[in-house]
C-alpha cells in the first residue's frame, strides 16, 4: 500500500504537531504521517482563541504541587528553548509580566507561605506586596471608588523578562513546517476526519470519512476528547469516561492589565480559577476567564455532529453515576457548577461574572467586558470509572500493542514537547528504531 507508515499520528493540534515534529527531527524513523480532521492544523483546543495562551510553568498555579510545578516547569522550558531555537520570541512566543495574587488574610498567607518553598525552584520568582502592585498593577489595587481596596492583598510572580504567552495555533504551524525539513518521508493530509482504526495482523488500518485509507506499524492518537471515543471503538479504555468541560471568556474594550493575574485555586477544583491575560490576538485587551460548563458534546462552535460521540464517550453507568453524584455532594463544587452555568445565561451573565471578576480588578464595571462569542474551547475531563474520580492530570492509554491514545487536559498545550519526547521514545522502543537524546537534549533541555 503506497499510503503505509512507519508511525501514523491522528490529530493536527498542538500536541499532534509536537510529536510529528519530534519523530522527524529527534529519530531514524523514515516514513511518518499526520492526519488532520479540518482543513487547518489547530483549529480547536490549540486556536488562539480557544485557551488563554499561557505557558504553564507551575509558578503562579496555586493548585500544583512542589513535585507537579517541578515537572511541568521542565516541560514550559522545552517550548521556550523551541521557540527561541527557530526565532519566534515576539512572532508568536512573548513576554509579559505575571503573578498569582491572594486577597485577604488567608490568601495572602498562603501566598506567602508557597512563595518561601517555590522561590528555590523559580529563581526570579518575586513578592510583591500592596505598594508595589499599585505600580506594576495599579487596578488590582484600585477600588471602586478610586482610592485602594480594603482587603489585605499580596502577589507572587515575576515582574518581567521571562516568556509567558504563546499562540499555540502558530507554533503549531511551525513544527509542522520544520518537520518537513527532515530529509524523510513527512506527509501530512488535512481533510482526513477518522473514521475507524483497525488492527490487521501486525498493522493498523486506519481510514477516514471520505474513504482514504492509510496503514502504518504504529500509531499514536492525540485527537482531545475524540481520542478516548477512538479509544473505546477499538474496545481500550473502557474504564475511562469523558466528561466534556467548556470554557468561555469575557474580553475587556479597552487594557486592564499589564500582565497576567491568576487568582487563587481551590484544591477541590479541577479547574482553573478565573485569571485576566492579555490576549495577544486582541492587540493587548485584556481577557476574563475562563469558566467552566458541562457541554454535552466533544468538539465546540462545530454544530451538533459530536453530540452522539459524547454519548457513546460518557459511557454512563452506575460508576460514572456515583463519581457525578459525589461531585454535586460537594457544597464547593455544586457552587462552582451553579454559578458556571449562570455565566451562560444571557442578561445574568455579564452581571455575575462581572462580579467575581473584580477580585482580580475592584473597580471593574459591567460596560467595561462583553461576551467574547466563540471563544473558548473544550477540555476533556476524564472520569475514572473504576476509581470513581475525576483524573486531574493528563491521561494517556498506551496499549503496548502499537497504538497510544491521548487525552491532554490543561496543561496539555505547554507539555506538548514533554509529551510527544515520551510517545517518540515509546515509538521507537516498539519499532526497534533510535531516539537521538544528545540532540533533544542539546536543543529542549540542557
Amino acid at each position: 500500500m503506497s499510503n503505509h507508515y512507519d508511525v501514523l499520528v491522528v490529530g493536527g493540534g498542538i500536541s499532534g504537531t509536537a510529536l510529528f515534529y519530534e519523530l522527524a527531527r529527534y529519530t531514524d524513523i523514515e516514513r511518518i504521517a499526520l492526519l488532520e480532521k479540518y482543513p487547518a492544523c489547530a483549529t480547536l483546543n490549540s486556536k488562539g482563541t480557544s485557551n488563554s495562551q499561557t505557558i504553564h510553568c507551575g509558578d503562579i498555579e496555586t493548585n500544583y504541587t512542589f513535585e507537579k510545578a517541578k515537572s511541568v516547569k521542565k516541560s514550559a522550558d522545552m517550548i521556550v528553548k523551541y521557540a527561541l531555537m527557530h526565532g519566534y520570541e515576539n512572532k508568536f512566543m512573548f513576554a509579559h509580566q505575571k503573578m498569582v495574587i491572594g486577597v485577604g488574610e488567608a490568601e495572602s498567607e498562603a501566598i506567602r507561605a508557597r512563595f518561601e518553598k517555590f522561590k528555590e525552584l523559580y529563581t526570579s520568582l518575586e513578592i510583591f506586596d500592596k505598594d508595589k502592585l499599585k505600580q506594576i498593577e495599579p487596578l488590582v489595587v484600585r477600588g471602586m471608588d478610586g482610592n485602594d481596596r480594603k482587603e489585605q492583598i499580596v502577589a507572587m510572580g515575576v515582574s518581567g523578562g521571562e516568556y509567558t504567552t504563546v499562540d499555540f495555533e502558530q507554533m503549531s504551524n511551525s513544527l509542522i513546517k520544520h518537520a518537513k525539513e527532515a530529509s524523510k518521508t513527512t506527509d501530512v493530509f488535512f481533510d482526513a476526519w477518522v473514521k475507524s482504526i483497525k488492527k490487521q495482523g501486525n498493522r493498523y488500518l486506519v481510514k477516514t470519512r471520505d474513504e482514504r485509507e492509510f496503514s502504518a506499524d504504529y500509531v499514536v492518537v492525540n485527537a482531545g476528547a475524540h481520542s478516548l471515543y477512538l479509544a473505546h471503538e477499538m474496545g481500550h479504555g473502557l474504564d475511562f469516561s469523558c466528561l466534556p468541560i467548556a470554557g468561555s471568556f469575557y474580553m475587556s474594550k479597552k487594557r486592564l492589565l499589564n500582565g497576567k493575574v491568576y487568582t487563587v485555586q481551590n484544591p477541590k477544583l479541577p479547574f482553573a480559577a478565573i485569571h485576566g491575560d492579555p490576549d495577544i490576538l486582541a492587540d493587548g485587551l485584556t481577557r476574563f476567564g475562563p469558566t467552566a460548563l458541562v457541554l454535552p458534546k466533544l468538539e465546540r462552535y462545530r454544530g451538533n455532529s459530536t453530540i452522539i460521540d459524547f454519548i457513546k464517550t460518557l459511557r454512563l453507568d452506575t460508576n460514572v453515576a456515583k463519581v457525578l453524584l459525589g461531585l454535586f455532594g460537594d457544597s464547593d463544587i455544586r457552587d462552582y457548577v451553579i454559578r458556571n452555568f449562570a455565566y451562560e445565561v444571557p442578561i445574568v451573565n455579564k452581571i455575575l461574572f462581572v462580579e467575581a471578576a473584580r477580585k482580580i480588578v475592584p473597580s471593574l464595571e459591567n460596560d467595561d467586558v462583553y461576551y467574547a462569542r466563540n471563544f473558548g474551547g473544550v477540555r476533556p475531563q476524564v472520569i475514572d470509572k473504576k476509581g470513581r474520580e475525576l483524573m486531574l492530570g493528563e491521561a494517556s492509554i498506551n496499549t503496548g500493542e502499537g497504538i497510544v491514545f491521548n487525552m491532554t487536559p490543561s496543561p496539555g498545550a505547554t507539555s506538548c514537547l514533554a509529551n510527544g519526547f515520551r510517545d517518540a521514545r515509546r515509538a521507537c522502543e516498539f519499532l526497534g528504531r533510535k531516539f537521538n537524546e544528545d540532540r533533544f537534549n542539546a536543543e529542549l533541555v540542557d
